[in-house]
């Protein structure tokens, strides 16, 4: 049998909570792997968590300064030499663009590393697509992926999304909340078909749960109007009778949606309160406005209409909520357009998926404080085109 169909076999079959003892078996009896070990990015995206079972524990390893973190940041296997003749290769481990984490095998010598890490590589994809599916069965991938707890706003923040990134031919997106660990109304979504991309950018007013369950009630109405293939109008329209409803005006939230058609570019908007967007085309960079509606759930029975916008092949779309472009600093300067200008300019040659971050590790400097005192959410669109 062929070695990688034996080790994707023994993968597919294995239970959720053991998909890391089968790969290490496999690679083993397979590769001659002498250690295999895997590990998760946090939810700050700062280090990467190794999935065990305790007592046994491994130290996390940074994101940003590590062999690991160079596979995981560049998504390229990383081979690094150890003493002897030995050698790790780092893989990384992600599904459809959505970053996971990075698998670490231990091979005999640099030879036998060359005749089977482009296998390796394909290994480290199949787990990502065994993890993504074993979460809904085990709660061991989430835990690893937490180097401190997530409060109970977090925590229901966290399993609303959609992941933190996703690619496809046509485009390329990548998402961050901060404070990672304890988020409570921003938030984002999105679908796609063969021929549509559908995505939300959302900032649920208050604070904590209170946040959390606003936000929690507006995206779901949000889905259960996409989902029976209703226009972009008509689901803000929905959704906003679902707030109402519950709250009779008393919490909004305000949300930014687009529904883009994906051979032409072409896209219908609904802006609906806070969020912002930039756009980054030809080297320069732009705000882009929309006619402000209302907020979801502040008055009854809100009629919504959609504008039209197209992105061209190239275009960089970032979007943000007020807590990234009100944010304060010490001396109470407002972030501002001209500082998220260039925070957007001097990320242009990372991928979408590193893109928030970037953005959020450069908001935390004006901020002159690690945490914030509001959500702060950034999202990124490379738009590629057919």
């Amino acid at each position: 049998m062929n070695r990688f169909v034996a080790v994707e076999r023994a993968l597919r079959t294995a239970a959720p909570h053991e998909l890391l003892d089968a790969v290490r078996r496999a690679l083993r009896e397979q590769y001659a792997a002498s250690a295999v070990e895997l590990f998760m990015a946090d939810y700050g995206l700062t280090v990467l968590q190794p999935v065990s079972v305790l007592p046994q524990t491994l130290e996390p390893v940074s994101v940003h300064n590590s062999p690991a973190g160079r596979a995981f940041g560049s998504q390229q296997p990383f081979v690094e030499r150890l003493a002897g003749r030995e050698v790790r290769v780092h893989l990384p481990v992600s599904v459809r663009g959505d970053r996971l984490g990075v698998l670490s095998v231990t091979l005999p010598s640099a030879e036998s590393a060359d005749n089977c890490v482009t296998a390796l590589a394909e290994v480290a994809e199949v787990l990502a697509h065994e993890v993504a599916v074993a979460e809904r069965d085990t709660d061991l991938y989430l835990q690893a992926r937490r180097k401190d707890r997530l409060t109970l706003a977090a925590e229901m923040q966290w399993q609303l999304l959609p992941g933190r990134a996703c690619a496809r031919p046509e485009y390329e997106l990548g998402a961050q909340l901060e404070p990672a660990y304890a988020i409570f109304g921003d938030n984002f979504d999105w679908s796609a078909t063969a021929d549509r991309l559908m995505l939300y950018v959302t900032n649920g007013m208050g604070e904590g749960i209170e946040a959390s369950l606003l936000t929690n009630l507006a995206i779901n109405a949000l889905r259960n109007a996409r989902r029976a293939d209703i226009p972009l109008a008509d689901q803000a329209a929905l959704a906003d009778q679902a707030v109402y409803a519950h709250y009779q005006g008393r919490c909004y939230l305000s949300v930014l949606m687009f529904d883009f058609d994906l051979a032409t570019g072409h896209a219908r908007v609904v802006d609906a309160g806070s969020p912002q967007t930039l756009r980054l085309r030809g080297g320069a960079v732009e705000r882009i406005t929309f006619d402000a509606q209302l907020p979801l759930g502040m008055f009854e029975e809100t009629d919504y209409v959609t504008q039209e916008f197209k992105v061209e092949p190239g275009d960089r779309l970032i979007f943000v909520s007020d807590g990234v472009h009100a944010v304060a600093s010490p001396f109470g300067e407002a972030y501002g357009e001209a500082a998220l200008a260039r925070a957007v300019m001097s990320t242009r040659l990372l991928p979408a998926a590193e893109v928030p971050r970037a953005i959020l590790r450069e908001l935390t400097g004006h901020r002159g404080q690690q945490l914030p005192a509001d959500d702060a959410l950034v999202v990124c669109l490379d738009w590629i085109g057919r």
